[in-house]
This record gives structure tokens, sequence and C-alpha cells, in this order.
């Protein structure tokens, strides 16, 4: 897909890249969302090696949205209502440096909107947010099977256990 300048790309980690993408890909304005790997020292990193912990990546998505249907300040809304970004690595029953919360911003504009949420958002918990704001680095596509994962495996027990309670809550 090719993105116009009416596009913008935006990079978060939020624990399990499969409930990320089931719940950005939902949003009006979001062409598509990629489930991939960043953040890391390995180049072309697996899905193994990243849940060995060894490469430094996080489980992200890359979200390519019209920035005229919806901003980025509206996609970190939804970030921070769809997971707890006070766990550090580690999101549920899921842990590990790979499911660290993290926005990966591509512009200063992106920079500043992130850390402005992070301070907003920091009054809905009752504890510090752990939320790692970074400048995007190489962007590693996770392998086949793992995009669409929700979509196409609605009745896999970690989808129908996790994420659609969570699509549910969120609504």
């Amino acid at each position: 897909m090719s993105v116009n300048e009416n596009c913008q790309i935006a990079d978060f980690g939020a624990g399990c890249f499969w409930c990320v993408e089931a719940v950005f890909e939902r949003l009006d304005g979001v062409l598509s969302v990629v489930s991939g790997y960043e953040g890391g020292r390995t180049t072309n990193p697996t899905y193994k090696q990243v849940c060995n912990g060894n490469t430094g990546h996080a489980e992200v998505v890359r979200i390519t949205f019209e920035q005229e249907a919806i901003s980025f300040e509206e996609l970190l809304k939804v970030f921070w209502k769809m997971h707890d970004p006070t766990t550090p690595n580690r999101q549920g029953a899921d842990h590990g440096t790979q499911y660290r919360s993290v926005i990966f911003y591509h512009t200063a504009d992106q920079r500043n909107a992130a850390e402005t949420s992070r301070a907003e958002a920091a009054s809905s918990f009752s504890a510090p947010i752990v939320t790692e704001i970074s400048p995007a680095s190489e962007f590693y596509e996770a392998e086949d099977y793992h995009q669409d994962y929700f979509r196409l495996n609605p009745q896999a027990p970690y989808c129908s256990h996790v994420i659609a309670p969570k699509l549910q809550k969120l609504g």
C-alpha cells in the first residue's frame, strides 16, 4: 500500500500484536494494520527469536491511517484504553520485553502528541505509566500467519478468551 500526503503511519506496542491489530483495524479512517517487530537489535527477526526475548524487539502494529478521518491523537486515546500501560513488559498473561508498552513516533509532532497524551492519561491509572516513547526504527513485518489473526481465527482459544472480551469492553 502506498502512503500519500493524507496518510500517516503510527507504530504502537501494547502487548500481543494480535490484540492490538484487532482493536485498531476496526476504527474508521484506519487503512491498514500490519503486525511486526520494532525496536530491537536483530535484523529480520523471527517470531521465535523475538519470543526468546533476546532481540530487544517489541511486538507492534504499524497503522496506516487517513489523518482527515482519524487523528494521531484519537489513535492515542484508543491506545491508552486498550491495555495497561503501567505494567512493565507484561499484558495479562503475556510477559517479556516483547510485550512492553511502546509508542514509536515518526515525526516531532507525533512525539509531542505522545508525550502530551501520556501525561494526560496518567490520571486514569493508579500506578505510574511505563510506556516507552521512542523514535521509529526498522520495522519488520511479522510472518504471514500473524496478520489478521483474530479475523481469520476467531474461534482460536486466545482469540475467544482474550481478544473477543477486550473488543467487547472497548465497544
